[in-house]
């Protein structure tokens, strides 16, 4: 099945110039404007910047702007660990029809991109429920991305997405 869900949205790859640049942009550049995106939307919500004493401010929100962004690197951390234990192939490694649109190499389970950014989500829903869904769309999006650009199975990043899920969630209640 696993084969089957990735050849089908595999197959969205390679159809067009404009489809497969919105399929890389998705894959390799969003993530990036996700990563601002959070760290503005975090600044911004608590009035850091523009505050009188913006240092104070910041201070004063440290451990909710620490505990987003050190989760999702250490659920990262934790998924480079797991590649190398685990040792499961790409796409493009474990089928020969595969011709990725990103150059990736090393293991793929589970994705880091899918457990990074859902981390990241989760941990921002445990203080802003409306944005941390719209961070975990996000999330959900650069993953189904990654799929269909041929540098990842369904599985690689469902199991990323859990991984991301469960390390916010073991954080928060540190």
């Amino acid at each position: 099945m696993n084969d089957a869900v990735f050849l089908f949205l595999y197959g969205f790859a390679h159809q067009s110039v404009i489809l497969d640049w919105l399929i890389v942009f998705f894959a390799f550049y969003f993530p990036y404007l996700v990563i601002i995106a959070a760290g503005v939307f975090i600044l911004m919500h608590h009035e850091v910047i523009g505050a009188e004493a913006p240092e104070k401010v910041f201070w004063e929100k440290k451990k909710e702007i620490s505990k987003a962004f050190l989760t999702g690197l250490f659920a990262w951390i934790l998924a480079q660990v797991l590649k190398i234990l685990l040792a499961m192939a790409r796409p493009a490694a474990a089928l020969s029809s595969v011709s990725p649109l990103l150059d990736k190499t090393g293991n793929a389970f589970p994705s880091g991109h899918a457990t990074f950014f859902m981390a990241l989500a989760v941990s921002i829903y445990f203080f802003h429920k409306k944005a941390g869904i719209i961070f975990m769309l996000a999330a959900l999006l650069i993953g189904l991305a990654r799929i269909v650009a041929g540098v990842h199975f369904p599985v690689d990043v469902f199991g990323g997405l859990v991984l991301g899920a469960l390390v916010a969630y073991l954080v928060k209640n540190v």
